[in-house]
């Protein structure tokens, strides 16, 4: 990822521990007192990676949205099972707003398995009475951790071109190891709420979480928010990480980075189905 997607120029880098969880701010230039943060989730199975191996993405869109972002580097997996990630998760929300940052001026982000660290929080903060942020960005979010979905869309499409669901299962499995299935925090139960905040999810259309992010926008919709679903045909998963190789991966981070900024558009509720033609198409 880092070969792919290097740090853009003259990004600040400062690593933060707080005694709770661990993180890193990533400044472009002239962010340092900006009222609006992104925090970034990263993903990767809750097994591996961390806020630097994403680094070069949360910069660039750090520098398109010319917003300082806070990248939480949540524990890892098998050593740390559920719900440690949750918790770090969760405290580094609760933190920014400890330090000055107002809800309506946090989005979150995050890809893979942050999507579902992400979902599982606004569900929380629905349950606990807690304030939603500004906005959500998902890029193939994670929603079904038993990877049922996953293998239904490999039966109905193909196979993803860089993991299987049974290899994918095996990774998650380190996370929720000795949880049930239908334990609501990991299966994903979105109470309705009138404050949920307004969600792009961007997923590649050639990779087996299509039917996750549909999950997610049918969930996120149901529950009374509003979600729009960009699915690029033929990309793999998470490939905004990589513009060096990928060149739909420049215009997929401006889109991300002008949903973050910009205004915000109603979407219709959408019908639960796994048909692509429910989801926004981006070429």
């Amino acid at each position: 990822m880092l070969i792919g997607c290097p740090p853009p120029h003259r990004v600040r880098v400062d690593r933060l521990a707080t005694g709770t969880f661990r993180g890193e701010w990533v400044y472009p230039p002239g962010t340092e007192k900006s009222r609006q943060v992104v925090l970034y989730v990263h993903g990767s199975g809750y097994a591996i990676c961390s806020a630097r191996t994403h680094r070069g993405m949360v910069a660039r869109l750090a520098h398109l949205t010319r917003m300082p972002f806070f990248s939480v580097d949540y524990r890892l997996a098998p050593e740390h099972p559920f719900p440690a990630a949750a918790d770090d998760v969760e405290a580094a929300y609760r933190w920014l707003q400890d330090i000055g940052y107002r809800a309506e001026n946090i989005t979150l982000a995050g890809d893979s398995a942050g999507g579902h660290l992400i979902v599982d929080l606004l569900a929380e903060n629905v349950r606990h009475g807690r304030p939603q942020p500004r906005s959500v960005l998902l890029m193939s979010p994670l929603i079904d951790l038993t990877l049922q979905l996953a293998r239904r869309r490999e039966r109905e499409v193909g196979p993803d071109p860089l993991i299987s669901a049974r290899a994918a299962r095996r990774l998650v499995r380190h996370y929720t190891d000795g949880q049930p299935d239908d334990l609501p925090r990991l299966r994903l139960t979105l109470d309705h709420a009138d404050d949920l905040p307004p969600t792009l999810i961007q997923v590649g259309g050639a990779e087996m979480l299509v039917a996750d992010a549909q999950e997610a926008q049918w969930m996120l919709t149901t529950a009374g928010g509003v979600c729009d679903l960009q699915i690029w045909p033929g990309q793999s998963h998470v490939f905004q990480a990589l513009p060096l190789l990928i060149p739909e991966a420049t215009p997929a981070l401006a889109a991300a980075a002008s949903f973050i900024t910009g205004p915000r558009e109603p979407s219709e509720v959408p019908e639960k189905t796994s048909s692509e033609s429910k989801g926004r198409v981006t070429a």
